[in-house]
């Protein structure tokens, strides 16, 4: 699977595919980039919310050179849609991400010493580049947007949730309650159906404690 990864060339007519060969390798250029593009696949938390495959995401980049590559910073606005935790009711909200990246020159290893310190063995394995003076914004997008979203989304923040006995939703009716019945004399109500008061059976009721004090 890695062999295919390093092997997979970008494909500029991806719309989340960005080429920076207007900026050149002078630290300092500077480009402004903004863009329209459909959500890919599973945006977001699966199962639970995210962007809808296909909704529109605008994006605003801001493409900076510096020595190491280029530093991709910029937000993505999308539409978002999910499942209440509490009631279950769709949740349909705008979702504002923000994100930061730099993607380096292929040979930045060989023109700075940054991979020389100690440590940054598993940074570079996570490491983003250029390839051929474009970059794919994808893997950024995915990260912003699965950090900006709630993970417990709720269609209001007083949500009562469900009644735990029948499972309506409280909200549409606040007064929603069941009555409590003593377990120690639900065998007995079943039996006497009529029955208000347990206590009146076999004379232990207050009228059976007068006629024993009689």
């Amino acid at each position: 699977m890695k062999e295919e990864a390093l092997n997979t060339r970008l494909d500029h007519r991806n719309p989340l595919v960005f080429d920076t060969h207007e900026l050149g390798r002078r630290p300092g250029a500077m480009k402004k980039v903004s863009r329209s593009v459909p959500a890919p696949k599973d945006l977001g938390l699966v199962d639970v919310i995210g962007v809808p495959e296909g909704a529109t995401v605008e994006l605003a980049l801001r493409l900076e050179s510096v020595m190491e590559g280029v530093l991709v910073t910029g937000t993505a606005h999308a539409p978002v849609t999910g499942e209440c935790v509490r009631c279950l009711e769709p949740v349909e909200r705008e979702l504002d991400a923000e994100f930061q990246e730099m993607f380096s020159y292929p040979d930045a290893d060989t023109r700075t010493a940054r991979r020389d310190e100690a440590g940054d063995d598993a940074e570079d394995e996570d490491a983003l580049e250029l390839e051929d003076d474009l970059f794919d914004l994808e893997p950024v997008l995915r990260d912003a947007v699965v950090l900006a979203l709630p993970l417990q989304p709720v269609c209001r923040d007083d949500c009562p949730g469900l009644c735990s006995e029948c499972g309506a939703r409280l909200a549409d009716d606040p007064d929603h309650h069941h009555e409590v019945t003593d377990i120690r004399w639900a065998a007995l109500k079943d039996l006497h159906p009529g029955l208000t008061d347990p206590t009146q059976l076999n004379g232990t009721g207050d009228g059976a404690d007068e006629n024993q004090e009689k």
